[in-house]
């Protein structure tokens, strides 16, 4: 009992009594079916706009419509094999996996499991994480429809009408959700995208006969309650989850004000939307450009509604404030500086559920340059890419004025707590970081190394956010990063599914360099919940020109009786070429034992990995890490 009390007393220091008010409130009006009342099950319909008022509104859309589409087409054949899949019933989920979930997909069914969901309960009954229905992603994957975006490229480059198959989709899906019923209502993150995604559908298809007044009848009746639920539910994004979806869901209401500017409430919509959508900028995206869920995933999530809503206010005669420019241009750098530039792939840092909101070109899930280019446009700046990508051109291409490409040499960014060394054929990234807001992984002082383009030390990622309890602590644990445990204890300790408890602080970091070297140093506060005043310092010298590596790591006021295990993830096609030495302090050579580990690239995918673990008594471990070909 007093464990949990000093648990739940650092969790209420963490999150604040703002939030933990707000949870406990939030509860209690989901199971006395208080908060049932303010979302209305299956209202009767009413026409809010026509299609001839709508048509008639003088909103502007990144085009008018895709009689007016001018670039270039580019017919390829992967592109109609996908177009193939999607009205064969197989789709793409989460940017990676093909499944055949069959032509007549009943839009409630896990394909993962088979489970479906009971489409007469409310919205509030169904539960996010639940063993019998496995991950409730897996339904909400195909409800979100980006993959209408394939279905559009498919149409505009091989010039084959599909609104037909889009409208089809899209009143399939009306047919089987009813308003505020069943897992499809369950986040307004995921109600959002569905606007979105349908918005620009119905601008793509502006002219087309498949859009008759009936279907655009059925879609403003949905279209209206999606809005209402986000507005009137936003506070749960905005207070319990503070996160990408507080964005989305705020970006969201803003554009639908501008869109569909004769639906009841459209005004309040777009202004407390605007507003909203400024205030999470500023609070989320840090002054450095880094971002507080600590993903790459989900910072790019961020960069896509920041090309939406910056490009989109501009086209419509608005702006927003300066901090979201300024956050949107730093956000760019921070990423950009991530890059490899072999491939456009990042650090498989921090949590990754596959989330890609609007995919405009034919390129790997884990490219980020088509993203950051269509950015970057936006923003006026050229980030060096040597292709252009197919996303820039559906946004409107615009004249850069500046061009920006990460040096090589050192680069810091301490609000986010990350370190990077850049050199031609090497990226060498560090997390050494204090947190203010809610980390989602225990991997301070992770050592992420890349090599002509291949990852060579790699992060494994987060596979799956609903999984068994031992395989969610591995990856979202200290185990599966480059960095140090004690025992078989994580930096901090492990709460319910997203909660951490006794955040990992960073105490210091320096990232220097000099004529031979570059060198960081770095401490961090860990394993508090264990022993109090556990400190866990790395330093990291990386040569010059050369793919070698030393580091030291020091643990002090450990318990005696507990070991350092030091931990290095290794892919299995590289493991022949990269050498790892380690010894103590005194000279004592350490023997590595290779233990099981886990990769995953892609999310619901996992694939076992070398996991070399050096363990050690002595409060010091030195290490070499040398590659030796790849």
């Amino acid at each position: 009992m007093a464990g949990k009390l000093s648990n739940i007393r650092n969790l209420v220091g963490n999150m604040g009594w703002r939030y933990t008010g707000y949870r406990a409130r939030y509860e209690v009006l989901r199971r006395t079916g208080l908060l049932k009342r303010k979302f209305p099950s299956d209202p009767l319909f009413k026409q809010y706009i026509t299609l001839a008022q709508w048509k008639a509104s003088s909103p502007k859309f990144f085009f008018k419509d895709k009689e007016g589409l001018a670039m270039p087409r580019n017919p390829q054949p992967e592109l109609k094999e996908c177009f193939n899949n999607i009205q064969a019933g197989k789709i793409l989920l989460f940017s990676s996996v093909l499944t055949d979930i069959g032509k007549d997909y009943d839009w409630v069914t896990n394909p993962d499991t088979g489970f479906r969901y009971d489409i007469h309960k409310h919205w509030t009954e169904i539960a996010d994480y639940s063993q019998e229905a496995g991950d409730i992603k897996y339904v909400w994957e195909k409800s979100r429809f980006s993959y209408l975006y394939d279905v559009i490229r498919y149409d505009y480059h091989f010039n084959e009408d599909c609104a037909a198959f889009v409208f089809s989709e899209i009143s399939s899906w009306i047919e089987a959700n009813p308003i505020n019923r069943g897992p499809n209502y369950r986040c307004s993150q995921e109600m959002s995208l569905r606007v979105l995604n349908w918005t620009f559908a119905l601008h793509y298809y502006r002219n087309s006969p498949a859009l008759t007044d009936d279907v655009f009848s059925k879609m403003q009746h949905v279209i209206y309650w999606h809005l209402h639920h986000i507005y009137n539910n936003i506070n749960f994004s905005r207070i319990a989850v503070r996160n990408n979806h507080a964005i989305t869901e705020a970006l969201t209401l803003y554009l639908a004000g501008i869109f569909y500017p004769l639906m009841p409430g459209a005004a309040q919509w777009k202004k407390q939307g605007k507003q909203w959508f400024e205030e999470e900028i500023a609070y989320q995206v840090y002054e450095d450009g880094t971002f507080l869920q600590f993903s790459m995933n989900y910072h790019r999530i961020v960069a896509q509604l920041l090309t939406w809503g910056i490009s989109l206010a501009e086209l419509n005669g608005d702006t927003f404030r300066d901090v979201v420019y300024d956050r949107a241009r730093k956000s760019l750098f921070f990423l950009r500086t991530c890059t490899v530039d072999e491939n456009g792939w990042l650090p498989n840092y921090g949590a990754n559920d596959g989330a890609l909101f609007f995919k405009l070109s034919s390129t790997h899930f884990r490219d980020y340059r088509p993203q950051l280019q269509a950015l970057a446009n936006v923003l006026g700046i050229d980030t060096g890419f040597a292709d252009s990508y197919e996303d820039m051109q559906w946004y409107g291409r615009r004249k850069t004025t500046g061009k920006w490409l990460p040096p090589d040499g050192v680069h810091k960014f301490v609000k986010g707590g990350y370190y990077i060394m850049r050199e031609a054929a090497t990226l060498t990234f560090i997390k050494c970081g204090s947190y203010k807001d809610r980390p989602s992984q225990a991997d301070n002082l992770h050592l992420d190394v890349w090599y002509k383009g291949e990852n060579i030390l790699l992060d494994a990622g987060s596979y799956k956010y609903n999984t068994d309890e031992a395989t969610m602590r591995y990856f979202s644990g200290t185990a599966a990063h480059n960095t140090l445990m004690l025992d078989d204890n994580d930096q901090m300790l492990k709460g319910g599914r997203f909660i951490w408890y006794y955040w990992s602080q960073a105490m210091n970091a320096v990232l220097d360099e000099n004529y031979a070297a570059y060198t960081f140093t770095g401490a961090i506060s860990a394993f508090t919940y264990v022993k109090k005043n556990i400190v866990h310092k790395r330093t990291i010298v990386k040569k010059k020109g050369l793919p070698i590596w030393e580091i030291r790591d020091e643990v002090t006021h450990a318990p005696g009786v507990m070991a350092i295990r030091q931990l290095w993830h290794i892919p299995k096609n590289a493991q022949h070429q990269v050498v790892i030495r380690s010894k103590t302090d005194t000279g004592a050579t350490l023997a590595a034992t290779d233990e099981e580990g886990w990769y995953s690239s892609l999310y619901g995918q996992k694939e076992p990995t070398t996991q070399l673990v050096f363990r050690s008594t002595e409060k010091n471990i030195v290490t070499t890490i040398e590659i030796t070909g790849v």
